[in-house]
């Protein structure tokens, strides 16, 4: 039998070389970031189509649902402090075989979610500027991922303070709407007609649930987290936690503001905007909605390319992958292919398809990520300093379980398929490469 704490303690001598510069508001700020993308700025109106004045109901539930998955989150981010996230987390847990699958599942409904909101991000701009729009927004998705691959590559502490940027820039015209749409709202509007029905809610929060989705992605840089037993539980609590407080208060001022028009709304943010502070208000917040896509991207171009650092730290893919930049001490490479590959989805996928991937994929991981909770917690793995203690340590995995498997039950047959193409997938790779994997490790340095 493998000693795992001597494993643990041999994979964070491997990233010795990386900077430990995120602290909790930083964390925080890429959580938010990463959260608030371009889910909230076009759920709104199919969450009033399905229960009216009633939607803030599912995003209670939601919440409920997220707050009890990243409460395993918050226990395993204190206790595993590598590089890779849920992926090392899951690792840990129950091996290389296991962490492996779920770490390509991650990547991928990751990379998938990215290249969704790189395409969307483009279209709105190309709403605000025509002439961007056929092949010179393709042009611009160029542009913008290799400059944002630039600014991570010469430093996670300069990321990191664009990030935090982008995050409040994002978040002022959002907290305009919510001020000034108070007192543009209609009381009527308001008014539950009935009650919604349970199934009702457990519908409008599966498709809810993409707007939640993100905390995995911010926890992927572990590796350069300050103190994560107590960085990563706060970071969580905090970030979780207002966005929750935002979406809420949003989509009631939407509601009260626009009333049945909401349900048809294809920019319900936007023109609800428009409502409470005339036509300026609606081209603030399509700019709004504009940079938090941009800032989710930018988010995520820090976060992702860490996973296949990840995999190559770990042999399963070329040891290269992993390099680190012998000037910026950062995986110069792994951002570079994470770039491409997000490039050439980006330019030739389509939203919807590519969103949906993600729900199921990132929704997969999170169950691994649970069940992995229960293991840690048995084989009492630390990272150093007291681990996180949350609230029914015994229960809160299997509520966890059992609200994701409800949610996973509403996917369609062909995309189930696709989640297990991905898993036997991982499988083969992870065969492929197991002469790989049993070479020595050199030491982490630049190339």
């Amino acid at each position: 039998m493998p000693d795992h704490h001597q494993e643990n303690k041999r994979q964070l001598e491997r990233e010795g070389a990386l900077v430990r510069a995120l602290g909790t508001w930083g964390l925080s700020a890429a959580i938010v970031n990463i959260t608030i993308g371009a889910g909230i700025f076009r759920l709104p109106s199919s969450v009033a189509a399905s229960l009216g004045a009633a939607a803030p109901a599912a995003y209670l539930l939601c919440a409920v649902a997220m707050g009890l998955i990243v409460l395993c989150f918050a226990d395993a981010g204190s206790r595993v402090a590598m590089t890779g996230g849920p992926y090392a987390y899951v690792e840990v847990a129950f091996g290389p075989l296991v962490g492996f699958v779920s770490g390509v599942l991650l990547w991928a409904g990751l990379t998938s979610a990215l290249a969704a909101v790189t395409s969307f991000f483009v279209d709105s701009l190309a709403a605000l500027v025509p002439a961007l729009s056929g092949t010179p927004a393709k042009v611009v998705i160029v542009v913008v991922l290799i400059a944002l691959a630039t600014l991570n590559v010469r430093g996670v502490r300069n990321a990191n303070r664009f990030n935090e940027v982008m995050t409040v820039a994002k978040l002022l015209p959002l907290a305009l709407l919510v001020i000034a749409g108070s007192f543009a709202m209609h009381r009527e509007n308001l008014v539950w007609q009935q009650p919604p029905s349970i199934i009702a809610v457990g519908r409008a929060s599966s498709v809810l649930i993409f707007a939640f989705l993100g905390v995995e992605a911010a926890l992927v840089p572990s590796g350069e987290v300050k103190e994560p037993a107590r960085t990563a539980p706060r970071a969580i609590f905090l970030a979780i936690g207002f966005v929750a407080v935002l979406y809420v208060a949003l989509q009631i001022v939407a509601q009260g503001v626009l009333g049945p028009a909401l349900a048809s709304a294809r920019t319900p943010v936007a023109d609800a905007g428009g409502q409470a502070l005339g036509a300026w208000g609606r081209t603030l917040i399509l700019v709004g909605s504009t940079v938090s896509m941009f800032g989710y991207v930018s988010g995520m171009t820090l976060a992702v390319p860490r996973m296949l650092f990840a995999f190559a730290r770990d042999g399963f893919l070329p040891r290269a992958v992993a390099a680190i930049h012998p000037r910026f001490r950062t995986p110069h490479w792994a951002i570079t292919i994470q770039t491409v590959i997000v490039g050439v989805l980006a330019t030739s996928g389509k939203f919807e398809a590519l969103a949906i991937n993600a729900n199921g994929l990132v929704l997969l991981v999170y169950a691994a990520c649970c069940l992995s909770t229960v293991q840690l917690r048995r084989r009492d793995v630390r990272a150093g300093g007291i681990p996180f203690g949350g609230p029914a340590p015994s229960v809160v995995p299997w509520l966890a379980l059992a609200v994701i498997v409800s949610l996973l039950a509403t996917l369609k047959r062909g995309e189930r398929l696709a989640l297990l193409a991905v898993a036997v997938a991982a499988v083969l790779v992870y065969a492929v490469t197991s002469t790989r994997r049993s070479e020595p490790v050199p030491a982490p340095a630049g190339d």
